[in-house]
Parts: structure tokens; C-alpha cells; sequence
């Protein structure tokens, strides 16, 4: 995942994000379950957005009996509302957030052709986009912007 901002946060990968992911799961009041640890270390290996059936083919794969999709998807929906994941809208699918807890903005560049999002942190773009709502006194929730292109290598 790219970053334009230099966040306070910090970037985890491998055992270290999903120990990060599951303290902040914690910290939330929330459990994390073996079938939590599971779906968020399935979601984590991938390095484009999978969605909540390539999760539960893979984890039944894995287990040696079917794992409900609809279960998959209720552990996304609480990973996404707890920023240990971010949901590709138009994609209908999920990116480990590889700062767990983190609160901010999804801005994504989707790549059409190769399916890869990139996911930028810009907080001069969230704060105007806020602002705009604002300013038409809607009130944001969780703003997601997706800027749908080639990526750099499907352009060549």
C-alpha cells in the first residue's frame, strides 16, 4: 500500500500485523477468536483485495470443511468497522489495513485491468472532501473515494 502522508502510525507486516490486528480488536472490547485469526490472516496474505468467497474457499481449503462465506463476511464487516480491514467498494472486497485501528479515509486507486488497489493516505484530499460535506451540512462517516485507471505496469 502506498502513503503520500507521513502518518504517526506504524506500517506492520507478517506475525507483527496480526498480533497488532488482534490488540486492537481487543483494545475495542471485541473478541478475537480462532476463526477471527484465521479470516484476518487469510485476508493479510493477499496483496490484491479478496473477496469474503476467495476467504472462505481458501480457509475451507485449509480446514478440511466448508467455512460459510456469510460467516466470512460478518468477521470482515466487524474487521472494516474496527479498521483492521478496508472494503473496495466496487470491488466488493477486502485489503488488510496494515495499521490496525488506524482511523482514516479510504482513498484507492483500482487498476481495471490487473485488479489491484492501491491504497493512498492523503489527508489534504480527506479534509476537503469533509469539508465539502460539511459545507452542505452533511454529515461523513467514512468517507471512500476509488479513482478507478491502469495501474503503472497494465498502462505500459
Amino acid at each position: 500500500m502506498a502513503t503520500v502522508d507521513k502518518h504517526a502510525h506504524r506500517e506492520h507486516s507478517g506475525e507483527a500485523l496480526v498480533k497488532a490486528a488482534r490488540d486492537a480488536l481487543v483494545a475495542a472490547g471485541e473478541q478475537w477468536t480462532d476463526m477471527r485469526g484465521s479470516v484476518f490472516e487469510e485476508l493479510a496474505r493477499h496483496d490484491r483485495p479478496a473477496s469474503a468467497y476467495d476467504i472462505a474457499d481458501n480457509l475451507s481449503a485449509a480446514r478440511g470443511k466448508r467455512v460459510a462465506p456469510n460467516s466470512v463476511y460478518r468477521i470482515l464487516d466487524l474487521f472494516v468497522a474496527n479498521n483492521l480491514a478496508m472494503r473496495v467498494e466496487s470491488a466488493n472486497a477486502y485489503l488488510a489495513n496494515t495499521h490496525p485501528g488506524c482511523a482514516h479515509d479510504c482513498i484507492f486507486l483500482v487498476c481495471d485491468e490487473c485488479g489491484e488497489a492501491t491504497h493512498v493516505d492523503d489527508e489534504a484530499v480527506s479534509d476537503r472532501v469533509r469539508a465539502v460535506a460539511g459545507e452542505s451540512a452533511f454529515s461523513t462517516r467514512r468517507p471512500i473515494i476509488e479513482v478507478r485507471g491502469l495501474c503503472s505496469a497494465c498502462a505500459e
